[in-house]
């Protein structure tokens, strides 16, 4: 489940919650307690880096050669 920035427009103060829908209403303020309260954009929690995901990744063992010939690479010919 997503957790949000929110930002109070009353008072300023923002903090986060955890909000079961995108379109859910926004909570109250946690300072406050007013209702005018925004959604701010927020960076995620995680960050994907490089070229992706491979077959050798997180496995162990003879796992690590699923996909491919267990002798090795083939050649088309």
């Amino acid at each position: 489940m997503p957790i949000f920035d929110f930002q109070c427009n009353s008072c300023g103060h923002t903090f986060e919650k955890l909000v079961m829908r995108s379109d859910a209403p926004a909570p109250a303020c946690k300072a406050c307690n007013a209702e005018d309260v925004t959604k701010q954009v927020s960076a995620p929690g995680f960050r994907l880096s490089g070229g992706g995901w491979y077959e050798t990744d997180f496995k162990t063992g003879q796992k690590k050669n699923l996909a491919g010939e267990s002798g090795g690479s083939s050649t088309g010919g």
